[in-house]
């Protein structure tokens, strides 16, 4: 694969015609050759012994995909040998690659929006280090994301080989609870193996923990009906550990919580708050009322009675509520999330075969 006038930075050649037309009277080949169709991003953290035998199964894989493809490996702060074998795997390679190095640990999600960030084909392929995903699985998950006009495609690991207790049935309950919140139904949200259109994923900025919903997060930005899913070919892990346990499903409940909100209330966290501070407002006005009608009408005294310090805490509650609803919309409308900083600091980026 070439690179074409890789050089410049911070003008895309792709969408001025004029130059292209000028570059191909030059050079005699549409510009656009020079940039891949397929960028394959794959993170990794402490796969010393995977990480040779991944980019081999990838470059046999692609073998027989007829387009230009790249393939750009994330370290994630490793503290073994992954980024030396890596190294030798890029130096020995014949495929068109990277390795975007970070500077410690960050996360895997931030590890894929790095990736994600340094993909330069129309379309992006993620997949775990691990070799537990397939990579023969790609080109068949591409034709398929093409002939469905499709923005995502996900991968379904129905026959996953995963121990029952500690990821399967963690893994069901929670692609369950995923799919009723968001409304986007998927048989499993945690496979990495997914394929996306460049232009569409770049739209939507991962954070913390929320690989898990990038479906999700994608369904903001184009309808559910735009996302599919297909079966995919799953391994057993052949070297190393999970980096998962049963703790993660804790995370999960509280990253479904940040999903939600995030999904309905982004451009207008003020009804958030709102609605709860109207609600508890609206109880203290009831408890309230009734305690003014039973002092005054009734002649009972209510200086003592616990209902009275109920009433006026929720009224209290209330109003701090509806004020942080207002900071809330007042933050949402001053600020971008463009100008947000980047979750990930790279350490060095090394190039592969040009």
């Amino acid at each position: 694969m070439h690179r074409s006038c890789s050089g410049v930075q911070g003008f895309d050649f792709r969408e001025n015609d004029e130059l292209n037309t000028k570059i191909e009277s030059i050079v005699g080949a549409p510009f656009a050759a020079g940039l891949p169709t397929l960028s394959i991003i794959v993170p990794i953290f402490n796969e010393e012994d995977s990480v040779g035998p991944l980019v081999a199964r990838v470059s046999a894989a692609m073998e027989q995909f007829d387009r230009s493809w790249e393939l750009i490996l994330v370290d994630d702060g490793s503290t073994d040998a992954t980024i030396v074998n890596a190294r030798r795997a890029i130096s020995a390679s014949i495929v068109d690659m990277q390795i975007v190095e970070l500077q410690r640990n960050f996360g895997q999600t931030a590890a894929m929006q790095a990736g994600i960030d340094a993909a330069r084909g129309e379309l992006i392929a993620t997949m775990d280090g691990d070799l537990q995903n397939d990579p023969k699985d790609i080109p068949a998950m591409v034709a398929a994301l093409e002939e469905r006009e499709l923005d995502l495609l996900v991968g379904w690991r129905k026959n996953r080989q995963d121990g029952l207790m500690l990821r399967k049935i963690p893994s069901w309950c929670a692609n369950k609870l995923i799919g009723r919140i968001t409304g986007v139904k998927l048989h499993d949200y945690g496979c990495s193996l997914k394929i996306y259109r460049s232009s569409i994923i770049k739209q939507v900025k991962l954070m913390g923990e929320m690989h898990r919903f990038i479906p999700a997060w994608v369904a903001g930005v184009v309808p559910s009906s735009h996302i599919g899913e297909m079966v995919v070919t799953h391994h057993a892990r052949e070297h190393g550990v999970s980096k998962y346990g049963i703790s993660r499903t804790f995370r999960v409940i509280i990253d479904l919580l940040s999903v939600l909100f995030f999904m309905r209330y982004k451009a207008r966290p003020g009804h958030f708050f709102g609605s709860l501070g109207l609600g508890l407002g609206g109880l203290s006005g009831l408890i309230l009322l009734y305690l003014f009608i039973d002092k005054f009408l009734m002649g009972n005294n209510i200086g003592t009675r616990p209902l009275l310090i109920v009433g006026v805490m929720l009224f209290l509650a209330a109003m701090q509520l509806i004020t942080t609803g207002i900071l809330a919309e007042m933050m949402a409308r001053s600020n971008s999330s463009d100008d947000a900083p980047p979750v990930y600091i790279v350490r060095r980026v090394i190039q592969g075969r040009e």
